[in-house]
């Protein structure tokens, strides 16, 4: 049978931020987390679809208004967590866009770019001070198979292209970002001797709402047939990030997905990612950019605390993130 939501401990006391809650694999990550005595930070782009979200999940749960398409979103949202709470036990970087109608953020990123790896860096990267010292902290970061499809370069000048919107090339691009990203957080949370650990996963495929953009048309027979054969329900879909989100047997650094048809359905288990998403250069490359184009900086020296950024600093201001937990610098 391989794992299921009935491996899930219990997760009283813990609080986790999802994501994209509101609906598809975030709303299904929530619900399983939330029945298992977690509370669950609902971060979400509509809140009106949040709150319904919140009340169809039941326990304890609330609502913090996210829009990963603006950076002053995501640092009015980090300001309302770090508010609300002293710490945090987990953060699913879980919501994302396929093909949106926009073509660029608020702040000029090519939409996928923008929304899937850069808002989440920026997002992270302002919470993290509420997870390094708490022990079995999390970070996961879902990522996608079409990873393998993010060909070109990751740099300033893809970052702000306005041709990507149906493009499968720039949201593999995004999400070969998703796990570049991943990946070299947990080098620094590791070099940092932070309790904290970041983990990647895939969902393999599913009909969730990330489909009812506007695909190229080439695309559209491929995604039919992968639907038909090779897609799983939201409720199996989930069971890559949730295992990465308890499973005590995953260590940082790990990355999980589905282990039938290709990676497209199946339990979760150690999933095999392409040479790209693999290369010390391009995480470390794809770092330095992303904290030039959202300027948040993560810094691990605790000689360098400063006060938690205002929730209504501007996007433009550089924020220093520190890991206080080790002199050692990332």
């Amino acid at each position: 049978m391989g794992w299921t939501t009935t491996h899930v401990p219990d997760q009283s006391g813990r609080t986790a931020l999802v994501t994209g809650a509101s609906a598809g694999i975030g709303l299904e990550t929530a619900r399983v987390l939330a029945a298992r005595g977690a509370h669950v930070v609902l971060a979400c782009r509509d809140t009106e679809r949040g709150r319904a979200a919140a009340e169809r999940i039941g326990g304890s749960t609330e609502v913090v208004p996210l829009d990963l398409t603006s950076l002053a979103s995501v640092r009015r949202a980090a300001g309302l967590v770090r508010e609300r709470h002293r710490r945090l036990d987990l953060l699913v970087n879980n919501a994302g866009v396929m093909f949106p109608q926009y073509r660029r953020t608020e702040d000029g990123f090519e939409a996928h770019l923008g929304v899937n790896h850069l808002g989440h860096f920026a997002l992270t990267g302002l919470l993290l001070k509420l997870m390094t010292s708490v022990p079995g902290s999390r970070v996961v970061t879902v990522a996608s198979l079409a990873h393998r499809v993010g060909f070109g370069s990751l740099d300033e000048a893809a970052a702000r292209s306005s041709t990507g919107r149906r493009s499968m090339t720039a949201y593999g691009r995004s999400k070969l970002a998703n796990l570049l990203f991943a990946r070299e957080l947990q080098r620094r949370l590791a070099l940092a001797g932070a309790a904290t650990v970041s983990i990647a996963a895939h969902p393999g495929l599913s009909p969730t709402a990330l489909w009812h953009g506007d695909p190229p048309a080439l695309a559209r027979p491929l995604a039919a047939a992968g639907m038909r054969w090779l897609a799983q329900p939201v409720e199996a879909a989930a069971l890559p990030s949730l295992r990465a989100s308890v499973d005590p047997a995953v260590h940082g650094g790990a990355y999980l997905g589905p282990s039938e048809r290709f990676g497209g359905r199946g339990a979760p288990e150690l999933a095999r990612s392409s040479r790209a998403a693999r290369s010390g250069a391009e995480q470390g490359g794809l770092w330095t950019l992303s904290e030039e184009l959202t300027g948040v900086r993560y810094v691990c020296e605790p000689a360098v605390l400063e006060a938690p950024p205002s929730a209504v600093e501007t996007a433009s201001a550089p924020t220093v993130v520190v890991c206080p937990v080790t002199g050692a610098r990332a």
